[in-house]
């Protein structure tokens, strides 16, 4: 188990071909890829970013959501075998470059029309995608995420109960704005989590890298350890959310201090 950093914090900073680069220069160690676009669901950019990643490990693979991830779960044949294609691309960018994961958001709740809560239709979708992943050897794992499918506690259990293999992502912040006990997720996810993304929140509120907020961390791992937690664990947050690299650096020390404390 390791604490690393996701490209996803150097989105709109740095391109992923180079994201990688410099995670690799502030000791990461491991990664979550979070693939921008369309043109780098390809197998050419996965040898590109194959030339690049260095030591970096890369842990799981997520993509922009609304890309393609809701179309996954459409009744639409078109739709389903476009998207489905996407997905296998990635998939096989993932197998590519050593991923065991695939985050996923799902579907987007946007429409007050749709039941987005048929965990029956859902959990024997996700079924599906947790084996096709399987092939590629990737667990399909889905991230507790406020506005889209898994959006409050008890929405994994019920779609799990079609879905035996799928696993679960932890995110700390969007346990926060769901307005949802962190501690409630881990119980649900159970052994069955597999990434955390970490993030910290200031006293007023606003944003922050780990280790500059008022998240108590000793409490978050030692609830992980007394899960069984082994999986790896992310700095996740947004590029207005630090200045400088090197508090990257400076929050990756912080965990890792508390992590063997803790561990």
């Amino acid at each position: 188990m390791e604490i690393g950093i996701s490209t996803a914090s150097l989105y709109m900073r740095e391109n992923i071909e180079d994201a990688v680069v410099t995670l690799g220069k502030l000791n990461a160690k491991v990664t979550e890829l979070f693939l921008e676009t369309y043109t780098e669901y390809t197998p050419e950019f996965a040898e590109v970013l194959k030339s690049r990643i260095g030591d970096l490990k890369v842990h799981s693979v997520h993509v922009h959501t609304m890309h393609y991830e809701p179309e996954l779960f459409s009744d639409n044949k078109r739709q389903y075998d476009a998207a489905m294609r996407l997905y296998e691309n990635v998939l096989g960018l993932g197998q590519l470059l050593g991923a065991k994961c695939y985050t996923m958001h799902g579907r987007g709740r946007i429409k007050r029309s749709v039941n987005y809560d048929n965990y029956e239709a859902v959990g024997k979708r996700l079924n599906t995608l947790s084996e096709i992943a399987g092939k590629y050897g990737i667990s399909l794992c889905l991230e507790n995420v406020e506005w889209a499918y898994y959006n409050r506690v008890g929405f994994f259990k019920e779609v799990s109960a079609y879905a035996p293999n799928l696993k679960a992502v932890l995110d700390v912040k969007q346990a926060r704005l769901s307005g949802c006990d962190v501690y409630a997720y881990i119980d649900e996810m159970g052994g069955k989590l597999k990434t955390v993304h970490l993030s910290d929140i200031g006293e007023n509120g606003e944003r922050c890298l780990p280790g500059k907020g008022i998240t108590d961390y000793k409490k978050l791992f030692s609830a992980l350890k007394k899960n069984g937690f082994d999986g790896e664990m992310l700095i996740e947050v947004y590029a207005g959310d630090f200045k400088e690299l090197s508090e990257l650096t400076d929050s990756l020390e912080y965990l890792r201090k508390i992590k063997k404390e803790i561990f």
